[in-house]
């Protein structure tokens, strides 16, 4: 079972279907949508902020969601993949974008909607990506346009989050 931990008397909470790795930490202030996966080693911790995760959003091992009082909250679409080992700190993913391995967001950055952010990225503090669009490098400036259906990866967490729940009943 996860470590769920409440704080200052805020707990987090879910909807159904949501998958969470034994040894995943969700903390405090903390909302997720349906079918959500916080898979191995993966810190969400609300303490300080809210954060709140829409529908079929996926964050991979080792990541970590977290916020600061001063520029928090943070908020994460539904369909959003958000790779292993990725820091994403108080900022905004919108629907369907995709944070690839050992990327930073810092604060009040903004992913547009489809919106890839390649692995190894650093996407600085008040950074605004525009929908459908690639950025990488370090610290991380526009690529190229998204293609169609290139950010359509949530999809499979659901399906990998269903047969670890079913294979560990």
């Amino acid at each position: 079972m996860a470590l769920i931990k409440s704080y200052k008397g805020l707990s987090p909470r879910w909807g159904k279907d949501c998958y969470f790795s034994e040894n995943a930490t969700l903390v405090g202030d903390v909302t997720l949508g349906d079918q959500c996966s916080v898979w191995f080693n993966a810190v969400v911790r609300g303490d300080v902020a809210p954060i709140t995760i829409g529908d079929r959003t996926n964050m991979q091992d080792g990541s970590c969601i977290h916020v600061t009082h001063e520029t928090g909250p943070n908020h994460i679409g539904s369909d959003v993949t958000i790779g292993h080992n990725v820091t994403v700190h108080a900022c905004t993913i919108r629907d369907g974008a995709l944070i690839g391995m050992g990327a930073t967001l810092l604060d009040d950055c903004e992913v547009g909607e489809g919106s890839i952010v390649a692995a190894g990225a650093l996407v600085l503090q008040g950074t605004h990506i525009p929908p459908h669009q690639i950025w990488g490098g370090v610290p991380a400036r526009y690529i190229k346009p998204t293609r169609p259906g290139q950010t359509d990866n949530a999809a499979h967490y659901v399906e990998y989050a269903k047969e670890y729940m079913k294979d560990n009943q």
